[in-house]
């Protein structure tokens, strides 16, 4: 299968469940607010294919969390009836099994955004940002830490603008005050294990790997910035007009 068919194949199978989800959702309100960022990333992945196609990986890893995500907007997050689901098809309670009593479904889509993402996240940064060695695996730790803290605050935000049940339903806390911390805090640790195991396999397969960590971590510029950066930069004009 090709790398242009591969795309496609997985534009069409997240449309036929987009649209499926569609119908009837559990709030109608609720479910077009939690698709505003996924068409707008739909736009963007689509406009980008042609000249910066990611790898077939980075698409599984992003359609896998955007598959999950369809199923919260449907349901609301805090209505996803998982537990209903394992019980008719494999006569187990979740909640009950773990003595759980709120919903945990946008737990596990926090903890699988930062677990699926942050190799994505990882292939912009080396591929546009050219970064290496230690660069290539804590930025894109931070980069998904940092996203994840900007989605809260953007919830916080519609939450405030919308207000009623629609603000509470798209916030989900679940009368959880922590909710946020933990959520980015799953991110956190999903996008760490993303990384660790990236940088596993790497040490295992990558030729010249200590040397490129090293070269990484190594001093490149020994003269400081700042004021002392401000002031070179004014010489250099000064100069330059002198010239003229």
């Amino acid at each position: 299968m090709t790398h242009k068919i591969y795309f496609l194949t997985l534009s069409i199978l997240f449309s036929i469940e987009f649209l499926v989800l569609s119908v009837s959702p559990h709030d109608r309100s609720d479910w077009m607010l939690e698709n505003v960022l996924v068409l707008f990333f739909v736009v963007i992945m689509v406009l980008s294919y042609k000249k910066f196609p990611l790898s077939r990986i980075s698409y599984s890893l992003i359609f896998i969390f955007m598959i999950l995500h369809e199923i919260g907007a449907h349901y609301t997050y805090a209505n996803v009836p998982y537990d209903s689901f394992l019980s008719a098809y494999f006569n187990f309670n979740l909640n009950e099994y773990m003595g759980w009593s709120r919903n945990h479904f946008d737990r596990l889509v926090h903890f699988i955004y930062g677990l699926l993402l942050a190799y994505p996240i990882r292939e912009l940064y080396c591929r546009i940002a050219d970064a290496k060695g230690f660069w290539s695996y804590f930025f894109p730790l931070e980069l998904t830490m940092a996203t994840s803290m900007m989605f809260e605050l953007f919830e916080w935000g519609a939450a405030e603008l919308f207000g009623g049940d629609l603000g509470i339903a798209y916030l989900g806390t679940q009368g959880d005050v922590w909710d946020a911390h933990k959520d980015m805090a799953l991110a956190s640790l999903g996008a760490f294990i993303a990384m660790s195991l990236t940088l596993y396999i790497n040490i295992r397969i990558q030729k010249g790997f200590n040397e490129e960590w090293k070269l990484s971590l190594s001093i490149k510029n020994n003269n400081p910035l700042g004021e002392d950066e401000i002031r070179r930069l004014k010489n250099e004009i000064r100069n330059n007009d002198s010239k003229i």
